[in-house]
């Protein structure tokens, strides 16, 4: 267990908060659209990478590859970030943030679960309050900018809405149907526009046209050489 130090934000007040950490949980094949989910399995199957033994699928890595850092190491240039929102478990509440599922793709090809311990999982550090935000979970959007080749583009974008809903999400992933105290479960995420690639700097956000507000968080990606 180790602590994180967010910011709630509550629309009129922000507040420090200080959340012990014992579970990271990386949800994948999340979709509700069947055709989009499937697009996003090929784009992995393209390199190399198998199918999920189910949809959606749980894998835990270590709690302490999660960071507010700005910047990660990495293993070579095979690597990349995804966009996903975040949910905490805390005292029977849950709070929803957004991070970055950064992950060896050379891994990925002969083992996902070890891939996704391979790197640092960056988030931000503003969270909103489930409650806050559940009336129009769906309209929420995620987006993604990657800086590649000098460029900055846009990587991934959509809204919540072809995402399971977090009830099912919570229900599927636990046997109580809890998302347990301590808890950061990461959501699923979206197609690459363009196809996956490596970046050297990683941008994304949480949109919430409803309430006009925005979670971002930004990271580099140093790149480690591979010897031997």
């Amino acid at each position: 267990m180790f602590d994180l130090t967010f910011t709630i934000d509550a629309q009129d007040t922000t507040t420090p908060l200080t959340l012990p950490i014992d579970q990271a949980v990386i949800a994948g094949w999340t979709g509700r659209d069947p055709v989009a989910r499937d697009k996003h399995i090929a784009e992995l199957e393209a390199l190399g990478i198998a199918r999920p033994a189910s949809t959606p699928i749980y894998y835990r890595v270590s709690a302490r590859r999660l960071t507010l850092e700005d910047q990660i190491e990495v293993c070579g240039t095979e690597s990349s970030g995804e966009v996903e929102f975040v949910l905490i478990g805390w005292q029977g509440r849950i709070f929803v943030g957004c991070g970055s599922d950064h992950t060896d793709r050379k891994v990925e090809s002969y083992g996902v679960t070890v891939s996704k311990q391979m790197c640092d999982k960056p988030i931000a550090s503003v969270l909103w309050e489930l409650e806050d935000v559940i009336g129009h979970w769906d309209r929420m959007i995620l987006r993604a900018h990657a800086v590649i080749g000098g460029k900055r583009e846009l990587y991934q974008e959509g809204t919540l809405d072809a995402m399971l809903p977090v009830d099912e999400l919570i229900k599927r992933g636990f046997e109580d149907g809890r998302l347990p105290d301590g808890c950061a479960m990461f959501g699923g995420t979206f197609a690459a526009k363009g196809g996956i690639r490596p970046a050297s700097r990683f941008e994304f956000e949480l949109e919430d046209p409803v309430l006009k507000r925005s979670i971002r968080h930004a990271y580099d990606v140093i790149t480690l050489p591979v010897r031997g």
